[in-house]
């Protein structure tokens, strides 16, 4: 059984969370057919619901101090990290978490969290293409500016948004197998075509 835990903060950006709790999630709904018990939560400092940066309103399922114990600790970006990176509860948080799971995550600017809070100390990680000299200037920490995602130990980060979804699949399939990986990317539709690409339409 594994058990995601994604955190939710205000002005969270809806993607680097969303994107990996559609990853996890249907990773576990296609290893229940196998008996398996996997669970996606959300948490917050307070449980209840949490407003986005772009204003999609969320609901928080636990707090900091009654979740279940996590394997998987995903900190997604947005603009709500320059706040949260002085609440010194959520970093305390973080790194009392990030003691005991098997797996530390982040997406985008959620690195600055896993910076304060202790986690990618010393580490290579990747962040937002925006964020990347800021971070880096902080010290004690390498920035990795040409990967999606990076894994250092058992730290995975990646660049913005969407890349966290490259970032979740690399590590279901660490967790439970590629093919595992390839049907949760199958199920999902995960093949990325982006438009405006070239100068000729495509249709």
């Amino acid at each position: 059984m594994t058990t995601y835990g994604l955190l939710m903060f205000d002005d969270f950006e809806e993607l680097d969370l969303v994107g990996p709790w559609e990853v996890f999630g249907a990773s576990a709904m296609l290893r229940e057919r196998d008996g398996h018990g996997d669970r996606v939560v959300a948490v917050a400092e307070r449980p209840g619901p949490v407003r986005a940066a772009k204003g999609l309103v969320t609901t928080a399922e636990f707090g900091l101090a009654d979740h279940p114990p996590l394997d998987v600790l995903l900190v997604p970006g947005g603009m709500g990290t320059r706040r949260e990176v002085a609440n010194e509860v959520l970093m305390g948080w973080i790194a009392k978490t990030a003691e005991t799971a098997e797996w530390v995550t982040s997406v985008c600017t959620g690195s600055l969290l896993l910076h304060e809070a202790g986690p990618a100390r010393g580490r290579r990680v990747a962040t937002h293409h925006g964020f990347e000299d800021t971070l880096e200037a902080r010290g004690d920490i390498t920035v990795v500016r040409d990967a999606r995602y990076v894994v250092d130990g058992n730290l995975a980060t990646s660049q913005g948004v969407s890349a966290g979804i490259d970032m979740a699949l690399w590590l279901v399939g660490r967790l439970h197998g590629r093919d595992h990986a390839r049907a949760v990317r199958r199920y999902i539709q995960y093949e990325p075509a982006p438009p405006y690409l070239a100068d000729e339409p495509v249709a």
